[in-house]
């Protein structure tokens, strides 16, 4: 409403002349009114980015501009998606992964490495979700649903996320160090 009021008021001073006081009529062309608008009959005036005004000799309309509405943000999970109500436990995920880490015949320094990993990325926490690129988990998975390979839980279950994570890293990095280099390198992995 205060865009509106300030619109007239910037649009009745520009219609009073200032030198006589007197209020625009349509006799201004004979008085050099088409010089207040660069020689046009029209001139346009934008407000607040929010209205537009076009100013004659003899009137004014004032026109809205129509409202964008943008569609909501979509996830990589599908829409509707939201990460589920779920207590993370990284001191068991952790655990877990040390046992995982072990098994594939890995140094416990790899263990280290997968550690500062996915502490960085997830905090080792099952519900970790960015939003804004809709990684999901403690591998932060994008998308998340690619976890499903490893089990139909994939979305609550340490176990299943970390089995699919240290896949990933193995097949893309050969370990979790060579995971960690690349990520300390460009930021992510």
């Amino acid at each position: 409403m205060f865009a509106f009021a300030a619109s007239v008021s910037f649009l009745l001073v520009n219609i009073v002349d200032p030198f006589s006081g007197a209020i625009a009529s349509s006799n201004l062309a004979s008085a050099g009114a088409d010089d207040r608008f660069g020689g046009e009959a029209v001139q346009a005036i934008e407000v607040a980015g929010e209205y537009s005004i076009d100013v004659g000799h003899e009137s004014y309309d004032v026109e809205k501009k129509p409202e964008v509405k943008l569609a909501p943000a979509s996830t990589s999970q599908g829409s509707g998606w939201a990460p589920p109500a779920v207590t993370p436990d990284p001191g068991s995920a952790q655990a877990y992964a040390a046992g995982a880490v072990a098994a594939r015949g890995w140094p416990s320094s790899e263990f280290d490495c997968l550690v500062a990993l996915w502490s960085k990325e997830s905090g080792w926490r099952v519900n970790a979700y960015n939003a804004g690129s809709g990684a999901y988990g403690i591998p932060q998975a994008l998308p998340g649903s690619k976890m499903a390979t490893a089990g139909a839980d994939w979305e609550t279950n340490a176990a299943t996320q970390i089995e699919w994570g240290l896949g990933y890293v193995s097949g893309r990095y050969g370990t979790p160090c060579g995971a960690w280099a690349h990520s300390q390198d460009v930021g992510w992995y």
